[in-house]
């Protein structure tokens, strides 16, 4: 998968796991994932799928902290909860929000096999143990986009690996670029003072 990484991702992760600030950090790390999808999603489904968005992204931060736990990189930790969100919207047949085509989705899932194995995460059960015991909200589906989807937003060609491009334009196979030594947790989204959603 194709992804963006930048001071502010490092002071994200940086914010989500600091004590104190790290769930004010996960909230607006969440409210800023709704409405960078929603945003793809077509105007009329949008408010339909908003609930369903911040249940949804809620338990991918704890995905992704999970990952951060077990060794991945920034990269691959956030790589792999975007690869949850592809099966999620695939299965809704909210094809328009996919990042990744509908024919990448297992070739997605086999490069973090083992990660998802050990938490009951599969295509059809994108969050396997990260699902909070209520649930998430429902969201009406789109099969219809499914018979012929043309995966709009949609980066192609990917599959293989994770592919992280700098602030620089630098483009990285594989772990992403080394954490600076200094990153200040309150430059995170939506602590920094900035509001305007930006491209994970």
């Amino acid at each position: 998968m194709k992804i963006r990484q930048n001071l502010r991702h490092w002071a994200a992760k940086n914010a989500l796991t600091t004590p104190v600030i790290g769930d004010l950090a996960h909230d607006k790390l969440v409210d800023m994932h709704t409405t960078i999808f929603l945003n793809k999603a077509d105007e009329p489904h949008r408010e339909d799928r908003r609930d369903h968005l911040d249940d949804f992204f809620d338990a991918t931060m704890d995905t992704y902290v999970a990952a951060l736990q077990a060794g991945y990189t920034e990269a691959e930790a956030r790589e792999i909860t975007h690869i949850q969100a592809g099966f999620d919207f695939f299965n809704h047949g909210w094809t328009e929000m996919m990042e990744i085509p509908g024919d990448e989705i297992e070739e997605h899932y086999r490069r973090y096999e083992d990660f998802f194995k050990n938490h009951d995460v599969t295509i059809d059960d994108p969050l396997g143990d990260f699902r909070p015991a209520g649930g998430i909200a429902d969201a009406p589906d789109t099969p219809e986009k499914l018979e012929e989807p043309e995966y709009e937003n949609a980066v192609a060609g990917f599959a293989d690996d994770v592919y992280v491009e700098t602030e620089d334009g630098e483009m990285l196979v594989g772990e992403g670029a080394e954490e600076p030594e200094q990153v200040d947790p309150s430059d995170s989204p939506g602590l920094d003072g900035d509001e305007e959603p930006q491209p994970s």
